[in-house]
C-alpha cells in the first residue's frame, strides 16, 4: 500500500491521479463533461456526468499506473466548491441538475435578502457575502421550483450536499453523508467560529436541517469505496475544497502566505492562521483547512473567469484552435493598441460582487486583431489578480502589525503560460513563485490522505519539500504598471454602468 489515488473533480472535467509514496504523480485520467447553460447566466452539470467521469478516471488512472487496487493506501477528494445537489436518501436519483457554482439564478434572492437587512448577520456567521456564488441560495431555488422536492426534503427523503459529499455517499454506496470543514463553509449556511451548520440561516432561507450532511476534519475517516467499484474497497481519507487543496498542496500553512491558482476561476488564499480575520475590503473569510479539530482561517479573493477567457477565446470567438496558442499571439501584439477586455461574463467577483455586470472590451480601433485579443484575455488575469492582492494586503496589514505579502505562490493551468506569470509580477508588483509540481490542488488531496494513513510526512516536512520551478520578477517600470493598472479600474467602472 505505496500509493495515494486523488479524485480531483473539477467545473469542466473529472480527472483522477496516483502518487507514490514520494508524493509524485505517476499516472492521470481525465475527462471532460457537457456543461449545460438553460438560460443567460444559468450554469448546470448532469450529476450522472459527474459521477461516471469521476468513476471511470479513478478505474484508469490505477490502471495506468500499472498497480494492483490494493497498492493503493487511501483516496482524496477535492472538488470545485458551492456546486449544489440534492438527492434522494434512498434511491440515490438526483431531483434536479446540479446547480454550479458559476450561476447566477438566484441572484434576486440575494438582492432580497440584502435589502431586507440579513447580509450583516450571515457575514458575520459565515465569513461570505450574499451572493449566487454560494451553495445556500441554490438549495433553495431546488426547494422551492422544482415540484415536491420541499416537502420531501421536509419528510426527510432529500439530502443536500455540494460536490464532495455527493461523491462520498456514491462511493460509500449510501453508507457516509458527510463533507469537511472547507466546503462546508462555502454553502453560506455553516458557522466558521462555532463549527456547526447555523440554525439561524438555515431557518432563513428556509432548508430543513435533516438535509445537512455531518462536518468533519479535512484529514479524517470518511467511510470507503465500495469494493465493487474499484476492485477493493478503499478508505477516503482527506477531502477539501479545490482552492484549500491548492493552498495546502503548495504547502501555505504559515500566517501571511498566498497562493492563486488559474483554472476556469481564478482563486487567491491569504493564510490568516488561528484568527478569523473579518475583510473590509469586500473578500471572503474561509476556513483553509482544520485538522485534529482547530481550524486554520483564511481570506479568499474568487475571480470568476479567469482561463475560461482563454475558453471563450476558442470556442466563443473561435480565435484560437488551443490555449496555448494565446502566449505567442500576446507577444506579437501591438503595444500601441492596448485593449482592456473585462471578462465579467457571469459577473464579477471579489473585490466588486456585482451579479449584474456583463463583460467588456474598451479602446478597440480597425487595427484590432485576435494578437490584440490575446494579449487583453491574459492581461485581464493579471489585472483581476492586482485587485485581489491589494484587497487582501489592506485587510491582513490593517492593524500595522503584519508584514506585507511579498511573495505569490501560483498553479494551475494558466500558471504555465511564462508570458501570462510575467505579466502577472510586473502589475502586481511582487514576485511570482511557480512551483515544480503543479497539480498543487490534487497534491494538497493526496497529502491529506496520505499524512492521515501514514504514508505521507507531517505538515513541516511536507512543507520543506516544496520546490521552485521558476521565480518571475517585476521588469515592468513602476509608472508603467500603474498606467495600465489605472486604465483597468477605469474599464471596470465603465462595465458596472452599462
Amino acid at each position: 500500500m505505496t500509493h495515494i489515488l486523488a479524485i480531483d473533480q473539477g467545473t469542466t472535467s473529472s480527472r483522477a491521479i496516483v502518487f507514490d509514496a514520494r508524493m509524485r504523480p505517476v499516472a492521470v485520467a481525465q475527462e471532460e463533461f457537457p456543461q449545460h447553460f438553460p438560460r443567460p447566466g444559468w450554469v448546470e452539470h448532469d450529476p450522472s456526468d459527474i459521477w461516471s467521469s469521476t468513476a471511470g478516471t479513478c478505474r484508469a488512472a490505477i490502471e495506468r499506473a500499472g498497480l494492483r487496487v490494493a497498492d493503493i493506501a487511501a483516496i482524496g477528494i477535492t472538488n470545485q466548491r458551492e456546486t449544489t445537489l440534492v438527492w434522494d436518501r434512498k434511491t440515490g436519483k438526483p431531483v434536479h441538475n446540479a446547480i454550479v457554482w458559476q450561476d447566477r439564478r438566484t441572484a434576486e434572492t440575494c438582492r432580497a435578502l440584502r435589502e431586507a437587512g440579513h447580509e450583516a448577520m450571515i457575514t458575520a456567521r459565515t465569513g461570505l457575502l450574499l451572493d449566487p456564488y454560494f451553495s445556500g441560495t441554490k438549495l433553495k431555488w431546488i426547494l422551492d421550483n422544482v415540484e415536491g422536492a420541499r416537502a420531501r426534503a421536509e419528510a426527510g427523503d432529500l439530502l443536500f450536499g455540494t460536490v464532495d459529499c455527493y461523491l462520498i455517499w456514491k462511493l460509500t454506496g449510501g453508507a457516509v453523508h458527510a463533507t469537511d470543514a472547507t466546503n462546508a463553509a462555502r454553502t453560506l449556511l455553516y458557522d466558521i467560529h462555532e463549527a456547526r451548520w447555523s440554525r439561524t440561516i438555515c431557518d432563513l432561507l428556509d432548508i430543513p436541517a435533516a438535509m445537512l450532511p455531518e462536518v468533519r476534519d479535512c484529514a479524517a475517516d470518511f467511510g470507503a469505496a465500495r469494493a465493487d467499484l474499484l476492485g477493493a474497497a478503499l478508505p477516503i481519507r482527506g477531502v477539501a475544497g479545490d482552492q484549500q487543496a491548492a493552498a495546502i498542496g503548495q504547502a501555505c500553512f504559515a500566517p501571511g502566505m498566498v497562493k492563486s491558482t488559474y483554472g476556469t476561476g481564478c482563486f487567491a488564499l491569504l493564510n490568516t492562521g488561528a484568527e478569523a480575520v473579518a475583510s473590509r475590503n469586500r473578500l471572503l473569510t474561509t476556513v483553509a483547512y482544520r485538522l485534529d479539530g482547530r481550524s486554520t482561517y483564511a481570506l479568499e479573493g474568487s475571480i470568476f473567469i479567469a482561463g475560461a477567457v482563454v475558453q471563450w477565446l476558442r470556442d466563443g470567438l473561435k480565435l484560437i484552435r488551443e490555449a496555448g496558442e494565446t502566449q505567442a499571439l500576446a507577444e506579437a501584439s501591438d503595444p500601441d493598441q492596448p485593449i482592456v477586455m473585462v471578462p465579467a461574463f457571469t459577473g464579477l467577483g471579489a473585490p466588486y460582487w456585482n451579479a449584474d455586470c456583463r463583460g467588456a472590451v474598451f479602446g478597440l480601433t480597425r487595427s484590432t486583431g485576435p494578437a490584440e485579443f490575446a494579449r487583453a484575455a491574459l492581461e485581464s488575469v493579471g489585472f483581476q489578480t492586482r485587485d485581489l492582492v491589494e484587497a487582501m494586503q489592506a485587510d491582513w496589514g490593517a492593524d500595522g502589525t503584519k508584514g506585507a505579502i511579498a511573495t505569490l505562490r501560483v498553479d494551475g493551468g494558466m500558471s504555465r503560460s511564462d508570458w501570462t506569470m510575467q505579466f502577472l509580477a510586473d502589475i502586481i508588483g511582487a514576485p511570482v513563485d511557480r512551483p515544480a509540481l503543479t497539480e498543487t490542488t490534487a497534491l494538497g488531496a493526496a497529502w491529506l490522505a496520505g499524512m492521515a494513513v501514514g504514508l505521507y510526512p507531517g505538515m513541516e516536512e511536507f512543507a520543506g519539500a516544496w520546490a521552485l520551478d521558476r521565480q518571475f520578477t517585476p521588469q515592468m517600470p513602476a509608472a508603467g504598471r500603474e498606467v495600465k493598472y489605472a486604465a483597468w479600474g477605469r474599464a471596470v467602472a465603465a462595465a458596472q454602468t452599462v
